[in-house]
């Protein structure tokens, strides 16, 4: 479990294929000491889990599922990457509640700068249209956002300077793949009305 909040930006180190389909992937960051075997940690949004760690560098390994759901399979050699360590009980919940799966990923239509910060407007697949609500929670690329407006099959969210400098957003480009994750709870609610027979799209 994760909140959204991206607590450093680090950069691949290097990617290999493995055997079954999957790949290994190492992420160089500052905390890479302090890391544990089986430890789960976001990055881009999706949960992975490490497999190995020295002083400057953990690995992951991405199989074929996250990889067909996610961009994690589009990683190369010195991206940057959003990362956030699992969720504990002396941490506080300051996005909202994230679980490090992917529902799809969307695509970058708009890049607009304001005075105040940018606006990014994601295109979408049609079929999670019922997930995106105004003013609700939305996670891209492992950040916890607000979507500012609603519209279809595309959503605006705004990024303020601190989001903006503080993560991979400032290196993307018009057409780039993001990851997103819907708000779990309304996921459960739209589960339950679908359950019901209701036709709420």
């Amino acid at each position: 479990m994760f909140t959204g909040i991206i607590q450093e930006v680090g950069t691949v180190a290097s990617i290999k294929s493995l055997n079954e389909g999957g790949k290994e992937i190492s992420i160089q960051c500052s905390f890479a000491k302090s890391c544990h075997v089986d430890e789960s940690i976001s990055i881009n949004g999706a949960c992975h889990t490490v497999t190995s760690f020295n002083e400057d560098i953990f690995t992951v390994q991405s199989i074929e599922e996250t990889l067909r759901k996610t961009s994690i399979g589009e990683l190369q050699k010195g991206d940057p990457v959003n990362l956030e360590r699992s969720l504990t009980l002396e941490t506080g919940i300051e996005g909202h509640l994230v679980q490090g799966h992917v529902d799809t990923t969307g695509k970058i239509l708009e890049m607009e700068k304001e005075e105040t910060g940018w606006l990014l407007t994601i295109e979408y697949p049609d079929e999670f249209k019922n997930m995106i609500v105004g003013r609700g929670s939305i996670t891209m690329e492992g950040i916890s956002l607000t979507v500012a407006r609603d519209q279809g099959n595309a959503f605006v969210v705004a990024i303020i300077p601190y989001t903006w400098n503080h993560t991979n957003l400032k290196d993307k480009k018009l057409g780039d793949a993001v990851n997103l994750e819907f708000d779990v709870i309304g996921k459960y609610v739209v589960k339950y009305l679908s359950g019901l027979g209701q036709d709420f799209i």
